[in-house]
């Protein structure tokens, strides 16, 4: 277990922040806040970054400029972290180059493949060579539409070697989802798979690919990577011959190489990450490389407490930005497994076979997932040996406190569970798990050190008690560096900065707990007003799903005609097949709600709908669900993975007022 005292210790954090020589994490992680420049200094040592640091050979010098205003960091006086110190993150990705296993994967079929550092790196190095032989340098776009396969996480190690900004789209993105987001930033050369595998069937993608290519004339080059499980895989060189631009991977390829990393400033461009595009085009973040891997060894080294000989898992899509949480990993040395194909099969249990097989300690997943594993009476404890596993992660949406005894009760009884919460703006977490700290059920354990979390009223002063808006008051190094095509960061100071300004507001509704701790409540811009009292949908969610017949549920405010702002809760609910809503679940719907959280909270009307529109990254779409409701067309609906769901919400004959 991590020993937080002599981190702080080694950190130079003041004796106050230990009691009788225990940490009070309270103490350090104000310290963390109030001394921000000296804190993330010590980060910088504590994990190792290898860089250029000037004139003083251990230490990246005066930690940034700027860091008493939020502002975009390429505003005016906005921050500026490590100022003259130049690293390379690929090269911190890829410190070690032995017979440890960096990477395993498998897909729905089992065991692909795996490769160990030293193997990573010579792969690596070939992809920089093609790359750099094309003509690719620093600031160039390398994109990947690609499934979670070691072929995506060597396409952008390889393009972050030479400096080149790596984005990337899961093959379940349609053409326009992709061209909405890969159009704007236009890469010059693009990673594609040929294929991609779910609930064992391969998906060809090589139509899409070819729409692909053609809408967006800025790519001058279309990698093709055989999809290993495809049937006849030997006709790969001729489809990929069929594209414009098109070749095959291993044809792609450099001649093996030694390692050539060019190290850059601490703000030079790694990611473009995308808002989910529900409210308009989406937005490209700009993440800087020294930024998200300092946040990352943080997140990874004290808040998970990885080491080396950790192998971590994420359920993730190359579209989620979790995918990018996991595979920074690396820098630490431990082993990192891939999964493509869905969670649950074909076996329900799949993921806990992985888990078993590669001996999983840290095991990641979504909220999502473990209410599904749990209506599916999935009980890995009885049926696979965990008995490496010792912490379990959590995150897309809140972990509801049902789901807190099923981990415990069916799958093990003595792992650390955390429940974190982040988002793609900062690539990384605001709440997240102390390993030192006991878990308080249906709580995430701890605001993330060096993150300064305030809860605030609607106007915009600091909230003691109370549910409110969450928001950070100072900088910290993962915020984006820009929005890509946003002169005069107009984009961004709208996103986060308007509606308080001098603070960062994430748009989570959150609450504090008596234990420190912190539960989220939902999306601020979905909370419901019935009455003038403001509810977050995960409450009314934690309690609907608890209930055998419901998969899953989404609540929105409808609107009356009862006057100006009058709404009512409206609840669709999806049920276990082949059930049918009747008077008397919804009385036991209605009930559960008004007994486990409030009066306020029963839903006026309850529907049932064959299925809930969520959008690519896997998040339910209260926005669009009250759009169409109200006869509004939803601004995008390919951010959308099921589109065709709304088709049940509008002009449903029950809606009417």
């Amino acid at each position: 277990m991590v020993d937080f005292a002599r981190v702080a210790r080694s950190f130079g954090a003041p004796q106050t922040v230990l009691s009788d020589g225990a940490l009070d994490y309270a103490a350090l992680h104000a310290w963390s806040v109030a001394r921000r420049d000296r804190f993330w200094q010590a980060v910088w040592q504590y994990s190792g970054v290898i860089a250029d640091i000037g004139a003083d050979d251990r230490y990246p010098g005066t930690a940034g400029i700027g860091l008493d205003r939020m502002a975009p960091p390429d505003a005016e006086h906005g921050p500026r972290w490590f100022p003259g110190t130049r690293l390379n993150f690929a090269e911190n990705l890829l410190r070690f180059s032995d017979a440890h296993p960096a990477l395993v994967s498998w897909t729905e079929r089992g065991p692909l493949r795996s490769l160990t550092y030293e193997e990573l790196g010579r792969e690596v190095a070939r992809v920089a060579a093609a790359l750099r032989l094309h003509g690719v340098v620093a600031g160039d776009r390398v994109a990947g539409w690609m499934p979670n396969i070691p072929e995506t996480v060597i396409a952008m190690l390889g393009a972050a070697s030479l400096g080149a900004v790596w984005s990337s789209c899961s093959p379940d993105f349609g053409v326009s989802a992709v061209e909405d987001r890969f159009g704007q930033i236009e890469p010059r050369v693009l990673f594609i798979a040929d294929g991609y595998l779910n609930r064992g069937t391969v998906h060809d993608c090589m139509a899409r690919a070819r729409e692909i290519v053609e809408r967006i004339p800025a790519i001058e080059r279309v990698v093709v990577v055989p999809h290993r499980a495809r049937v006849a895989p030997d006709d790969a060189p001729a489809r990929a011959a069929e594209l414009p631009r098109g070749v095959l991977w291993d044809d792609f390829l450099g001649p093996p190489a030694g390692p050539d990393f060019l190290r850059l400033p601490f703000d030079h461009p790694v990611y473009i990450m995308y808002s989910s595009g529900t409210t308009g085009l989406p937005k490209c973040m700009v993440h800087g490389a020294g930024g998200t891997l300092l946040q990352h060894q943080k997140e990874h080294l004290l808040h998970t407490d990885l080491r080396r000989d950790d192998c971590l898992f994420y359920f993730t899509t190359c579209g989620w930005m979790m995918w990018n949480w996991l595979v920074s990993a690396l820098a630490v040395g431990a082993t990192v497994a891939l999964y493509d194909g869905s969670p649950m099969a074909p076996a329900v249990d799949i993921l806990w076979q992985l888990a078993e097989r590669e001996r999983i300690t840290v095991f990641g997943t979504s909220a999502k997932y473990l209410a599904l594993a749990e209506k599916a009476a999935v009980a890995p404890a009885t049926t696979r040996d965990l008995s490496a596993l010792r912490m379990i992660l959590s995150t897309g949406s809140p972990l509801a406190a049902h789901s807190f005894d099923y981990v415990y009760a069916h799958i093990k009884p003595d792992v650390h569970l955390a429940s974190i919460s982040g988002g793609t703006d900062i690539i990384s977490c605001f709440v997240l798990g102390n390993p030192a700290a006991p878990v308080w059920r249906g709580e995430m354990q701890a605001a993330g050190l060096g993150m300064a979390l305030e809860i605030r009223d609607e106007s915009g002063a600091v909230m003691t008690t109370g549910p409110g808006e969450l928001v950070c008051s100072h900088p910290f190094p993962s915020m984006p560096t820009r929005f890509w095509n946003d002169p005069g960061s107009a984009l961004y100071r709208a996103a986060y900065f308007e509606r308080f300004p001098g603070v960062w507001r994430h748009g989570d509704w959150i609450e504090h707990t008596v234990h420190d701790g912190w539960i989220i409540l939902g999306r601020s811009d979905a909370t419901l007003n019935p009455g003038g009292i403001r509810i977050g949908t995960a409450e009314i969610y934690r309690q609907v799903e608890q209930l055998d017949e419901v998969v899953e549920s989404i609540a929105v405010a409808q609107e009356t005609s009862e006057g100006p702002g009058d709404v009512r809760i409206v609840l669709f609910v999806r049920l276990r097949e082949p059930l049918v809503l009747n008077d008397g679940l919804r009385q036991r719907i209605r009930q559960r709600v008004r007994e486990h959280a409030s009066p306020h909270h029963v839903p006026s009307l309850i529907v049932q709908v064959p299925d809930i529109p969520r959008t690519i990254s896997g998040k339910i779409s209260e926005i669009a669900v009250r759009d169409v409701i109200h006869g509004r067309n939803p601004t995008n609906v390919d951010a959308l993975a099921n589109p065709e769901a709304l088709a049940f919400f509008r002009d449903h004959p029950e809606l009417g007022q």
